[in-house]
């Protein structure tokens, strides 16, 4: 199942007695019995070692930690592995230790006919670095068999290391041929001559401790979180190659070799900081309640005065959130891709937090500058094209009919309605509501402002942009085991809103008013970035790039909400990153996951190759048209968002 839990289990050959001197023979059996039978295995082992095999497969990640030296940091490399073991290196434990390993390998070549074991040991770095000893290369050294190295498994893990980098600095990666393919002063886990009777192929690798003080032996946290990424991945490309190469078994990618199985914690710190998450809405927080109502009082000024604009109240203290943010163990979580994904989450959730202790403070808008970027020379220049090209005197259609709030409301709960034939389970409806301005998606729901007045021509294009993007990646994410794919995984926003554009124009919405409006949302935050004041961004949107008044407006307090607010930027950018991607080959509907960035889709195929997440229940409507494909395979070789332009 994917997403399934898998709880640390003791079995009932294990005491006390056991964990000082060895374990009684029925483990090993047991041990046995559940490789054979398909079952996973998480067990403790003597000394606070530790066994875990996620699933029959043919290989073995090994550490063993030395008795007369202290070696911190080294076995959190081998954890989060789909088959890893952690033991001692005591020769009081080798006795056992080598008749279990025997077993597993027995195992797995009946299944597969090989078998191969990796052990991992640490060293002192050799190259110092002479200007800053503590900022080393990576170091490995892959040791392997004169008689018989499995080669292309070694190319395959040479190539790997080769591509880590740490501290920006490259790996080094050295190959040796030796039958000594063990930690020093420690004897072999099975003996060369064993290993090639049961066909088992044994890979020794010694990485150098750049992730410890060479001096005191501190270990420094976020370089050995960095090396224990790349360095999984590298292990499963080399099993994957195994595999492929040397044994029965035919995985279709080294993705599919990582661990399925994961332990309570990660669901419990999942849910935390989702619960942590849904304890505030970001942007109702630092979007003013009376932009419309203060509008006639910016025309009495005569558009010289900022009127004063008021905020909901915050319903939570950031700092006694941040207190509970940053207690939710994220450390526990030995696989690197999920722990990596939380410590994400966290970054983010923190940041918002800071934000809305900073509001109309001047420190906010610096933190969005962290949180949602600037803006670069390239989209700058994008936008001023667009604004070039397009006239002002663009319109949405020859005759501009509206519908109010209830005519929308109507159309959408006919959307609404199609979702739940497709997911029961789907409670998402649209709510007028008389706090807001025009649209926004929350929680799934749909909320539409009271005062709202959508041009006809425009229906279609906003309800593939609200229901079929934000609203259907909301509840797809609901339906992954996963809560952050529906709160939304760091950095979603710019593939969320590009997504949604991509929608109106699939649907055949994508005005030229609308698309000089992406623009300049995105001249509006670069004139703040570049130090305009509301009033004379106003004026420029209004006099240089011809927007009417209340548009001018309308853009302007986006972008100045708060103290300063540069997401309105991540809709043409969305669009412009979102189409690189299309036209690189990359395919749309796997984006509707959940609330997830272009940067998280190999994390995704991962998880997903790993099943670790499930298929998701819902496409957009639209994707039933007709002219959907043409319209996809036009975009597949359209350049830039300039060809979007007709």
């Amino acid at each position: 199942m994917p997403g399934k839990i898998e709880t640390v289990k003791k079995s009932k050959y294990y005491s006390k007695e056991s964990t000082k001197l060895k374990l009684d023979p029925g483990f090993i059996d047991e041990i046995k019995s559940r490789i054979i039978e398909g079952k996973r295995i998480r067990r403790k082992l003597p000394g606070n070692g530790w066994l875990n095999i996620d699933r029959q497969l043919p290989f073995l990640i090994v550490y063993r930690w030395p008795q007369k030296e202290k070696d911190e940091g080294t076995q959190k490399l081998v954890r989060g592995e789909a088959s890893y073991l952690i033991a001692s290196g005591a020769k009081s434990q080798h006795s056992w230790l080598s008749r279990l390993i025997r077993t597993i390998v027995e195992t797995q070549v009946q299944l597969f006919g090989s078998s191969l074991i990796i052990e991992i040991w640490s060293t002192r770095i050799t190259q110092i670095n002479p200007i800053n000893p503590t900022l080393s290369r990576p170091e490995f050294r892959i040791i392997t068999s004169p008689a018989r190295p499995p080669t292309q498994t070694i190319e395959a893990l040479e190539d790997a290391l080769r591509r880590i980098k740490v501290n920006r600095m490259n790996s080094i990666v050295d190959i040796i041929y030796d039958k000594d393919r063990k930690p020093p002063q420690l004897s072999p886990l099975i003996s060369s001559l064993e290993a090639r009777k049961l066909n088992c192929y044994v890979v020794g690798l010694q990485t150098g401790s750049m992730y410890r003080d060479q001096t005191t032996g501190d270990v420094f946290p976020l370089a050995l979180r960095r090396l224990h990424l790349g360095l999984s991945s590298a292990l499963k490309k080399a099993a994957f190659v195994f595999a492929r190469k040397q044994t029965t078994m035919r995985p279709k990618h080294s993705e599919a070799l990582g661990k399925r199985a994961l332990v309570k914690a990660v669901w419990e710190i999942d849910r935390q900081l989702a619960e942590i998450d849904s304890m505030f809405n970001f942007l109702l927080l630092v979007t003013p309640i009376n932009i419309d109502q203060a509008w006639p009082l910016f025309q009495r000024n005569k558009f010289e005065k900022v009127p004063a604009f008021y905020y909901r109240l915050r319903p939570v203290d950031p700092a006694l959130l941040k207190r509970k943010l940053y207690q939710v163990p994220i450390e526990v979580v030995e696989d690197p891709i999920i722990a990596n994904l939380l410590r994400e989450k966290r970054d983010e959730i923190n940041r918002k937090l800071t934000m809305l202790e900073d509001r109309n403070l001047p420190q906010f808008f610096l933190g969005s500058l962290q949180l949602y970027g600037g803006i670069s020379n390239e989209l700058k220049s994008l936008a001023e094209e667009m604004l070039r090209r397009i006239s002002p005197r663009s319109r949405n259609g020859r005759k501009m009919d509206y519908v109010n709030a209830e005519g929308f409301a109507a159309r959408a709960e006919k959307e609404f309605q199609y979702y739940r034939e497709q997911y029961p389970l789907m409670k998402a409806k649209p709510e007028i509501r008389s706090d807001i301005v025009g649209l926004m998606v929350v929680s799934g729901n749909l909320l539409i402002g009271k005062t709202s007045k959508i041009p006809v021509s425009r229906i279609e294009a906003l309800i593939q942009h609200e229901i079929g993007t934000h609203v259907l990646t909301y509840y797809n994410g609901k339906f992954q085991p996963f809560r952050q794919l529906y709160c939304g995984l760091p950095g979603y926003e710019e593939l969320q809103e590009g997504l949604a554009v991509l929608a109106e124009y699939l649907v055949g919405g994508l005005s030229k008013p609308r698309l000089r409006l992406l623009a300049g949302r995105v001249m509006s935050s670069s004139m703040m970035i570049d130090g305009a004041t509301f009033i004379d961004t106003f004026r420029e949107l209004n006099h240089t790039y011809g927007f009417n008044m209340r548009t001018a407006y309308t853009i302007t307090v986006r972008t100045f909400r708060g103290g300063g607010l540069t997401k309105d930027a991540v809709y043409l950018r969305g669009l412009s990153q979102l189409l690189g991607y299309l036209q690189e080959g990359g395919k749309l509907e796997p984006l509707f996951i959940g609330k997830i960035a272009l940067e998280h889709m190999p994390v995704i195929q991962e998880l997903q190759w790993r099943k670790v997440l499930n298929p998701f229940p819902l496409r957009p409507s639209y994707t039933n048209n007709e002219d959907f494909t043409p319209k996809l395979s036009i975009l597949r070789n359209t350049k830039s968002v300039l060809d979007l332009i007709i």
